[in-house]
């Protein structure tokens, strides 16, 4: 990957993506969030410390399904304010292990022929998480970052992401967008566990560096294609000033085979793909 990402038509059919936003569909309605568990979600940096990292319900979703919501979606007492299918941010972190639809699409033979063609000799799976993004003033842009910020791996360049559009996914309705080449410049930060016992429950080593506008160039994909990341590449998204929804399946790939997956990384569940 040259540039650091590269977008493929037709990994899902219309009607496989139809299937995954029915499912999610049930399972946000028939989720029961206790109220100490409504964890925001941010991408800003100092936010980040204090929404995720003092948030125990986010370091322990390695294995399990749970529930983010967008800021300013519950009331004073708790209480959403807005329908339950418009408040969140996204459902992770093991959708692949525990859901069965998503579970088949993650470990198919077009992923496993995906990983082969990329050299991967034995690709296990670190998270899944299945991304909502409609036109909301509660939801946020996600800011310039790296996932190897939070997936770090020694040697880095082990880890691949595949966001799979299950809607189109266009300049309008928060498509991603990248700097071509940024792989190739290392990390500007990582997000790591505290001490046991101490408080916030993560910190970053360094700080997101600033980016010029100007080089990000948009990667729209039609509904059912996958766009493959580089764990390194910059990337980011703008909000979705559509009335088009676009929700994302979207999971982590790493190259188990000579690579060192760090302890200090907050969350995941390493998973075969076989």
């Amino acid at each position: 990957m040259e540039d650091g990402y590269v977008v493929l038509d037709g990994l899902l059919t219309p009607q496989e993506c139809d299937e995954l936003r029915q499912r999610m569909t049930e399972i946000v309605d028939e989720m029961d969030v206790p109220e100490h568990c409504r964890t925001t979600f941010s991408t800003y940096h100092d936010e980040q410390l204090k929404t995720q990292g003092n948030a125990d319900y986010f370091i322990t979703s390695g294995d399990k399904i749970r529930f983010f919501f967008e800021k300013g979606v519950f009331d004073d007492k708790g209480e959403f304010i807005v329908p339950k299918q418009r408040s969140l941010n996204k459902v992770g972190h093991a959708l692949h292990a525990h859901e069965p639809l998503f579970k088949k699409v993650t470990h198919s033979t077009k992923i496993q022929g995906i990983a082969k063609k990329l050299g991967l000799v034995s690709p296990v799976i670190l998270q899944s998480m299945y991304i909502f993004k409609v036109n909301s003033p509660y939801f946020s842009t996600v800011t310039p970052h790296q996932d190897a910020t939070f997936l770090y791996t020694e040697p880095l360049g082990r880890v691949m992401g595949l966001w799979i559009a299950l809607e189109d996914a266009t300049v309008n309705n928060g498509c991603l967008w990248f700097i071509p080449g940024t792989q190739n410049s290392g990390i500007s930060r990582r997000m790591v566990r505290t001490p046991k016992g101490t408080y916030p429950l993560t910190d970053f080593i360094g700080r997101e560096q600033p980016y010029d506008e100007d080089k990000f160039v948009a990667a729209p994909v039609k509904k059912g294609g996958v766009v493959l990341i580089h764990g390194e590449v910059v990337h980011r998204s703008a909000e979705n000033t559509s009335e088009d929804s676009r929700h994302v399946y979207t999971f982590h790939i790493m190259e188990h085979q000579d690579t060192h997956w760090s302890p200090e990384n907050c969350s995941s569940t390493v998973e075969d793909t076989h």
